[in-house]
Order: C-alpha cells, then structure tokens, then sequence
C-alpha cells in the first residue's frame, strides 16, 4: 500500500472524553469547595464585574482560590489532578484509538488524534489517555522559576477554536507561530485538507467549530452523556437542524457503539474519496 495519508480526530475534552468538567473531580474539592460554588458563585459573577473573558477568568481565579486556601498550583500538581477524570466508557485502556487507528491504517489512513479544548492542557498530560494524541491544543499557564503558575499563558475559548482548526490544517503544532498561519498554501501542500477531519464536541461552546469544519467540508460529530442526557437532546436535535453539525451519538467510546460505527463510516467515506480503500473493501 502506499503512504499513509494523515486525517485527523478532533476532540474537545470535557463532556466529550470526560463527564462534566476536569476541574471537578479533585481540584475544585481541594479548594473546599463545590462546583456550584465556584463557577457559579465566583467565576460568574467576577467575569460580568471585570466583563472579561470566562476562561481567562476561570484560570485567574483557580490560581487565586488556591493561594487563598494555601495550595501551590504547580503543572506536576495540576497533572496529578488529571490523573482521575472521569473519562467516558472505552477510553481509559486506551483500546478506542488502537482500534481506530487500525481501522484506518487498513483504509490507507494515518489517524492522528487532537484535543482542542478551553480546559487545562495541564491536566489532560497527566489523564491516562494522553500519550494517544499527536497534539493537544489547551488552556495553560506561565510558571515562575520555582515551578509555580503565575498567570493565563493560553485561553482557549468558544470562538478561537476555530483557528486551531487551521493550525492542523497547516502543520503548525504551536500557539505562538503566526507567519505561516497567515501565509498562503496551496490546498494540495496541507498536511491535513478539511475534508480529512472530524471534529467531535458536545454541544453550544463547539458551535462555531463544527459550523467552521462542516463548511469547510470536514465532519462533524455531537456527542453526549448518555447517564445524563438520554431525555433531553433538544439542543442536539438543533444543531442538526440548523445544518451545524453531521451525526450525534451517545459518548460511548466502546466497540460497535453508535460513535464506533459513525467514526468508521466516515473513515471509509474519506477513503472512498481519496482513492485509498482497499480493492476488496469496495462494493
């Protein structure tokens, strides 16, 4: 077979590989206090005062609550942290990205799987999925010369998403690179052209990503909890609707899953169109 072309997975994090937030599980326990109590109660009402940016926000006053409740917050603590998300049934083992990757392989693909997320790039290098992702795109901090977060480096909010979109378009695997983001390329130079991506979200806050990607002629995929959601999909039947998104599916990660068999078959749809599917693979 010749070379592998590369496509693309794109995940957010929280509610898509995890349930509810990361910063739930332990690090907003460790302040003493709830969820509720922290974004509800503090991060809502300083960002409408400040009207500043929620994420911005967000990462400030993590930093700020922390110091107040005597914690240091340090990437290895923030790692640690991560260790314990709550991540959705087939991803733990690990056995979601080596079955799909082999799925791909066998269709002449190479897939490469990114996180593109407003949480904490931080915590998902200590989540126990990490080492399967070619990149991830997150929030993170400056740390001073002992090791200690000082401020927001990266925020990473609803809207500028949908730049790192073209930063895999483009091979550019940075924050801080802008030149060649800007510069033209021609589509055949892409790493990975549109149409080789699939972008998985959960909802509102990855609107404009999956609007960007199904414009763009990428897929798009809206997933949810199926322990908290199976009733009310109102909001998932709208994104199809408005024409923002291809498939919805329970997040369930796990083989012959609905979001197996949708992921699959846009794999073969993609190998079909690339002239990559195996001679015995077709009708």
């Amino acid at each position: 077979m010749s070379k592998l072309l590369q496509t693309a997975i794109i995940y957010d994090f929280d509610g898509t590989l995890a349930r509810g937030n990361m910063q739930e599980t332990s690090f907003i326990p460790a302040l003493g206090l709830t969820p509720k109590e922290f974004w509800n109660d503090t991060v809502r009402p300083q960002t409408i005062k400040s009207d500043g940016d929620d994420i911005l926000m967000y990462m400030q006053l993590m930093l700020q609550t922390a110091r107040k409740a005597g914690l240091t917050v340090t990437k290895e603590m923030l790692q640690k942290h991560g260790e314990g998300v709550l991540l959705f049934d087939g991803l733990r083992d690990m056995s979601w990205f080596d079955r799909i990757n082999a799925f791909g392989a066998n269709y002449g693909l190479k897939i490469q799987h990114y996180i593109l997320s407003s949480g904490l790039q931080e915590m998902v290098e200590g989540c126990p999925i990490y080492p399967a992702f070619e990149h991830v795109f997150a929030s993170h901090y400056v740390y001073n010369d002992d090791g200690e977060a000082e401020w927001p480096a990266v925020g990473i909010n609803y809207t500028t998403k949908t730049q790192y979109l073209f930063r895999i378009n483009k091979g550019v695997h940075n924050n801080w690179e802008h030149e060649k983001i800007n510069r033209f390329m021609p589509d055949d130079e892409r790493p990975v052209p549109f149409e080789r991506m699939i972008f998985v979200g959960d909802g509102d806050t990855d609107v404009p990503t999956m609007k960007m990607m199904h414009t763009k002629g990428g897929h798009s995929i809206a997933v949810y909890d199926p322990r908290t959601e199976p009733n009310d999909q109102t909001k998932l039947h709208r994104l199809i609707a408005e024409d923002r998104v291809n498939f919805v599916a329970a997040a369930n990660y796990t083989d012959g899953s609905a979001l197996d068999l949708i992921v699959k078959g846009i794999l073969g749809r993609i190998a079909i169109h690339e002239g990559t599917m195996p001679a015995d693979q077709r009708d």
